[in-house]
């Protein structure tokens, strides 16, 4: 990887980050001790930045070293399953992860665990930009593993630019795609009659989400259509894919 693409590479992951996180370049450079003109040229991709002063950059913007550093295309032992309620996520991921031999784990779960809060009350008290901040770093933690896994992931992870890119970037990432109706029998199929209580709108409002984030979750390396093919057919199709993509890594 020549230095251009390198520069270029930890300049989106900066602008990225920081931009993801409603921070200004002044705001940055007064934590980190770089002008904001420096981080500016930086973010552009031509900031020829020392190590020391990119782990000033990094502690400013609250994430790792490592986390900015570009890296060369390598094995991708995790699965991220993405998709709104009811696409199939868990119940897909679990015979994948059985099939694989392989643990399978819910992000949203793990926050709850993280911060000893349902996702109910963790949203209540903190709100939408703390449940993000807990996603990044808990997937960037399971990523950094090299253990192969599979994990089912919120449904709005794909909002969040930075969280998906990570995942773009160091996971093969699969779009668990249904129908609106789909979505709906499903999630009343596991008793959560909350979608419908007291909401007439309910079902447009479901539309209305998966047109606005289809761009997003059409980005991922795979789409499975859950509306037209069995649970047992999605985890082949997965399996098969991996099973390519490791041939090909060693051609």
């Amino acid at each position: 990887m020549n230095s251009d693409k390198v520069l270029s590479q930890i300049g989106s992951r900066v602008r990225m980050r920081r931009t993801s996180m409603g921070w200004t370049l002044r705001e940055i450079a007064e934590r980190s001790g770089v002008s904001s003109r420096f981080l500016s040229d930086l973010e552009g991709g031509k900031g020829n930045i020392s190590v020391a002063r990119l782990a000033n950059v990094a502690r400013a913007l609250d994430v790792s070293l490592a986390s900015l550093m570009p890296s060369e295309e390598t094995a991708k032992p995790v699965v991220a399953l993405v998709g709104l309620r009811g696409a199939g996520k868990s119940t897909i991921g679990k015979a994948l992860a059985k099939n694989l031999g392989v643990p399978f784990l819910e992000l949203d779960a793990l926050i709850e665990r993280e911060a000893n809060l349902s996702l109910g009350e963790l949203f209540s008290l903190h709100g939408e930009p703390y449940y993000r901040r807990l996603a990044y770093d808990l997937l960037l933690k399971q990523l950094a593993q090299s253990e192969q896994k599979v994990i089912a992931t919120g449904g709005s992870v794909v909002t969040d630019p930075e969280t998906w890119q990570l995942l773009k970037r160091r996971s093969h990432t699969v779009w668990l795609k249904a129908t609106p109706e789909d979505h709906w029998k499903r999630v009343l199929g596991q008793g959560d009659t909350r979608p419908m209580a007291n909401r007439t709108s309910a079902m447009t409002e479901l539309r209305s989400i998966l047109t606005l984030r289809s761009p997003l979750y059409s980005e991922a390396a795979q789409t499975i259509d859950t509306s037209s093919v069995r649970v047992s057919q999605a985890v082949k199709m997965i399996a098969d894919t991996l099973k390519e993509d490791k041939v090909g890594r060693k051609k």
